[in-house]
């Protein structure tokens, strides 16, 4: 498998772009199950999600044809109502496939879906949603099957403000009888992007971004051409970079109100910080103060996907800060390979107490998945001496060639 070989110490300087969110692209192509027509998708990123679910909407019949960096996909012709395992299996991101081709064809096949090993991820709120909607679900030998003659909306409490069971849930109803609302839905701006979509194809839905979403149900969805948002959560992986090295660059291609969470933190750490309509400049020029509290919460809350890059920025920081995971419970395997680069870190549960040190030093550290490994990939970058990052197919699966990215901006990693 390929690692980052990571030469250490060097302080980062530039301007770079954002591509297109990975959490708001997957739940689109989710989304374009539902369209009778053709949709096309601008800046389509090089994740390898987005690739294994391309592949998955082939399968169920859409045409997919790639041009530069636009996708296009004619839904027209989808007819087959089941995920393939081996790929359901792979990216956690299948399971937003249950809504739509249910809504689409009244029926739908997969598997418990795969991802990265970050805790419990249970879906018993996507299936509770569903049979709200007239869905019957049957689960056995690890497959969920799903069936609904006429899919009916209905009001649905959503006991935790899960993003995935809201977008289901959302998409579920597109194609229903009669109104839909979800109240405690998740606000993230990803949901935002997905109404956003599905509107323009012909839905009716409103409240996306509060904790209420009224879906009235339409006959049938269109063609259409849509931009989906800026990852904030690259956004904030290339800042805390910065954060983490010192220097000064520019982020360009995004919006400071999705991370406003991060923004704060930095700032009180004693970051210059400048923030334009669709920029943010970073510039670091001594040592860190430590942020004292991580808390990840859901959104508009210091995001879990951000969590392992902003506890490496903490390992060198001055100071004691206290990091609480309270999302996944076991999104914390980063630190034991922190402690190896010579982190002061002691754990307890979901809690990790970091007392900055000076500086990291290079050794061979394991990707654990997909935002440890970026995180993992920053501690190298501040490191005295060579790091190796193994099992970096994890930061692949959401990151666009994010060696490249960090070289563009002075570091020196080489992908072995």
């Amino acid at each position: 498998m390929d690692k980052f070989v990571i030469n250490g110490g060097k302080k980062l300087f530039g301007e770079i772009s954002v591509p297109k969110a990975k959490n708001s692209y997957l739940a689109i192509l989710a989304g374009c199950v539902l369209s009778s027509g053709v949709v096309v998708l601008h800046d389509c990123p090089q994740f390898v999600d987005v690739s294994k679910m391309l592949d998955i909407l082939s399968i169920l019949g859409a045409k997919v044809k790639k041009r530069d960096r636009d996708v296009e996909i004619d839904c027209r012709y989808i007819s087959n109502y089941k995920v393939p395992q081996d790929l359901a299996r792979q990216i956690r991101s299948s399971i937003f496939l249950l809504g739509p081709i249910i809504g689409r064809l009244k029926k739908a096949l997969v598997s418990y879906p795969g991802g990265c090993d970050i805790g419990s991820r249970p879906i018993d709120l996507h299936l509770k949603g569903l049979r709200t909607l007239n869905v019957e679900i049957n689960e056995k030998f690890g497959m969920i099957e799903c069936e609904a003659h006429e899919l009916k909306g209905n009001d649905f409490h959503l006991d935790y403000p899960s993003v995935g069971a809201t977008e289901n849930i959302m998409m579920a109803g597109v194609l229903a009888k009669g109104r839909t609302r979800i109240f405690n839905a998740a606000k993230e701006p990803e949901i935002v992007d997905l109404q956003n979509f599905i509107n323009k194809m012909g839905g009716k839905i409103i409240g996306a971004g509060t904790d209420t979403i009224i879906v009235e149900g339409v006959e049938s969805l269109s063609s259409c051409e849509y931009t989906p948002m800026a990852d904030r959560i690259i956004a904030g992986t290339y800042l805390l970079a910065g954060a983490t090295c010192g220097g000064d660059i520019l982020v360009k291609d995004v919006k400071a109100c999705h991370i406003y969470s991060l923004l704060n933190k930095l700032k009180d750490a004693g970051f210059d910080i400048k923030i334009k309509s669709d920029s943010i400049r970073l510039a670091s020029s001594k040592r860190p103060v430590s942020f004292g509290k991580i808390e990840t919460m859901p959104y508009p809350g210091f995001p879990t996907d951000m969590q392992p890059q902003a506890l490496v920025l903490q390992t060198i920081s001055s100071g004691v800060c206290i990091v609480t995971e309270n999302l996944f419970e076991t999104r914390l395997k980063h630190v034991p390979e922190l402690v190896k680069m010579g982190a002061n870190i002691t754990m307890k549960d979901r809690m990790a107490i970091i007392t900055g040190v000076d500086t990291l030093y290079g050794t061979e550290v394991c990707s654990t998945d997909l935002r440890a490994g970026a995180a993992l990939t920053i501690a190298g970058m501040q490191a005295q001496g060579q790091t190796v990052v193994t099992n970096i197919h994890n930061i692949d699966r959401g990151y666009e060639k994010l060696d490249e990215a960090f070289c563009k901006l002075g570091a020196d990693i080489k992908r072995v």
